[in-house]
């Protein structure tokens, strides 16, 4: 197949803008891939499916009694899907709605030792408001106790 020199030229600018394109689609979903959180219960956590050393999400409910403030800003708290208990630790100002027994999003990463480090936490709206997953989870939970 004989090329002539337009044919050419046309062929390595559409060549040249598919590879160019091709990287701008690579660059955009390797930054999503850091950006994007992943929900999981205190039981996922223990079983293992959280990632390691990547941000992600745990719900459930702040677990009565669990409520400990050090100086400063700094608490440390349970969350429970009423069958596990994750301990987390924050620093920073907490949600007005920010309760025990209520309902939490918590935003980190997760130690080696299995202590949650909060960057955000997130309380309900009103009383009637819980993240689809939470409740999910804490029926599920609910369930399990019930059948032992």
């Amino acid at each position: 197949m004989n090329m002539t020199p337009r044919r050419k030229k046309t062929l390595y600018i559409i060549l040249g803008g598919l590879a160019v394109m091709g990287v701008a689609v690579g660059l955009v979903l390797f930054a999503l891939k850091d950006n994007v959180s992943l929900y999981f219960t205190p039981t996922q956590v223990f079983n293992k499916e959280a990632p390691e050393g990547r941000n992600f999400r745990i719900g459930g409910l702040v677990e009565e009694e669990s409520i400990k403030r050090e100086d400063g800003l700094k608490v440390h708290f349970s969350v429970t899907d009423r069958a596990r208990s994750m301990p987390v630790v924050y620093e920073g100002i907490l949600p007005d709605l920010f309760k025990e027994g209520k309902g939490v999003v918590v935003q980190g990463k997760l130690d080696a030792d299995g202590l949650f480090h909060a960057d955000e936490v997130l309380a309900k709206h009103d009383e009637n408001y819980m993240p689809p997953e939470a409740q999910d989870a804490l029926k599920k939970a609910q369930q399990a106790e019930a059948a032992k």
